[in-house]
């Protein structure tokens, strides 16, 4: 059984390095759109390579997250958090000294390895490590320090952009890292899954992020036509069907099919996929229609966007307390249809705009649906399925949001005509983000329908969230493994 209490050092020194760890990779996926105007400058890049600096991290994280979950379990999740940690950091830096947009993308691409390797060692760490006893406030803890970061994320980023510049965004990455990596060392207990067993599904996650690659390029570069996109869309397809099927023979699949047997677990991740699409295609344009049509710099636009995540981090906990008394049906049903009305509240958001008026009103209701839904959400997923594979369950469905968003980023650009330089033509980028804006909340919609067409109560014997504080914006809380003896 785990021993370590959280009122000795050692606690806080593993409460610390979690922490610390899991913020760089929160912080990254969401302080990098308040930087995206500046880096066009600064690197002469076009809208592609702008929704590339993006993606690439998406692609790489979404795709090995559930890999790099497996390779904690079996070689040691304090080794793989570390190993991770020290990618991480070594690919940030590698973003901060970036002569041009290539070099940055790729960069990007291997600090989603890095985010792969560390984000799901963060939580199990802390399972794995506390007495049962501590646990519970142990995670509390970590979820709300960790939603402290996400909230002063962009007001960080912001800062430094307007300050410094826009490459310490990543390069702050590397003293956290140099911080992060020696505690963890010296006061983090290894642990692991000695019940592990079998080959990794390496071919499955190389499946599964070249599908996503693929069909994400020929979204990007579709407006540009041509043969190659057509290749790369036929080849993404094929990829994806290519991933069903070696999911379906494999004895030891990442991602097993038969768990979306559950009917219940389907819907949730339709609605999922539905509403963090909608999430990552506004959060990705929102900063750019602040910074591009509205006039403001980068550490107003970060400001500006606080509102949603200090609402999910002061509120998040009761949502899930009320959608435990009333099930999950009405707030995943109420939750998307608010989001949706936040982001047509954003139609008013263009030149001149009043932060009090129109900005505002906007982001605390697209809070309030966030609020809503998201402790729903995670707590529907983990109950839909037995206890056992709860935690899969949920790293399926941090991979499904992560991919949506992406998606999302990716496809925004072509359904609604921007332009190449769009973000540098404040008229044509206003409009575009309008008709953006009825896609996401049509998205909201769609997803609201589902959860009342198919949503219901989960049992009362099943898994409950241990995360009941989040304040991340591109995916719901990834809950681990439920610790039954001691690991390692």
């Amino acid at each position: 059984m785990p021993d370590v209490r959280l009122a000795s050092p050692q606690g806080n020194w593993v409460l610390l390095t979690t922490v610390l760890g899991s913020s760089m990779a929160m912080l990254d996926s969401t302080v990098v759109n308040v930087a995206l105007p500046r880096i066009g400058r600064d690197l002469d890049a076009n809208l592609s390579a702008l929704q590339w600096t993006v993606n690439a991290y998406m692609v790489t994280l979404a795709g090995l997250i559930l890999l790099g979950g497996a390779l904690g379990d079996r070689f040691g999740r304090r080794k793989v958090f570390v190993v991770g940690v020290v990618w991480f950091a070594v690919a940030s830096l590698l973003c901060g000294i970036a002569p041009n947009a290539g070099v940055l993308i790729a960069a990007r691409a291997l600090q989603g390895v890095g985010g792969a390797l560390l984000t799901p060692g963060s939580l199990a760490l802390i399972q794995a490590s506390f007495h049962p006893d501590d646990r519970g406030r142990a995670v509390g803890l970590w979820s709300g320090f960790g939603g402290i970061g996400a909230a002063v994320g962009p007001f960080v980023g912001g800062w430094l952009v307007d300050g410094p510049g826009w490459r310490w965004v990543f390069l702050l990455n590397v003293p956290v890292a140099l911080v992060c990596v020696p505690v963890a060392l010296r006061h983090v207990p290894e642990s692991g899954d000695q019940g592990a067993h079998g080959r990794f599904d390496v071919l499955g996650a190389v499946l599964g992020a070249l599908a996503l690659a693929l069909v994400t390029y020929a979204l990007i570069e579709a407006g540009g036509g041509g043969a190659v996109v057509a290749v790369s869309a036929v080849a993404g397809l094929a990829a994806a069907v290519a991933f069903v099927v070696v999911e379906r023979r494999r004895p030891d699949p990442m991602m097993p099919p038969d768990i979306f047997a559950s009917r219940q677990f389907t819907a949730v991740n339709l609605v999922t996929l539905c509403v963090y699409a909608a999430l990552g295609g506004f959060f990705f344009l929102a900063a750019l229609q602040l910074q591009v049509v509205v006039g403001y710099s980068a550490l107003a636009a970060g400001t500006a966007l606080l509102p949603t995540t200090v609402l999910m981090l002061l509120l998040s906990a009761r949502s899930g307390e009320l959608a435990d008394r009333i099930g999950p049906r009405i707030p995943l049903t109420v939750g998307p249809l608010l989001c949706a009305a936040g982001m047509l509240l954003m139609l008013r958001v263009g030149p001149g705009a009043s932060y009090a008026a129109d900005v505002l009103p906007a982001l605390l209701v697209l809070g309030l649906g966030m609020v809503t839904l998201v402790a729903p959400l995670t707590a529907t997923v983990l109950g839909s399925v037995s206890v056992v594979r709860a935690g899969l369950a949920s790293g399926i469905n941090n991979a499904a949001a992560r991919a949506a968003g992406l998606m999302a980023v990716a496809a925004l650009p072509l359904l609604t005509g921007m332009g190449e330089e769009a973000y540098q033509e404040p008229a044509a980028f206003d409009t575009a983000f309008d008709k953006a804006m009825g896609w996401c909340a049509g998205a909201l919609v769609v997803g609201a329908l589902i959860a009342a067409a198919v949503v219901r109560r989960p049992p009362p014997d099943c898994k409950r969230p241990e995360c009941l504080r989040h304040g991340g914006v591109t995916a719901p809380p990834l809950e681990g493994e439920p610790v039954r003896k001691r690991l390692g």
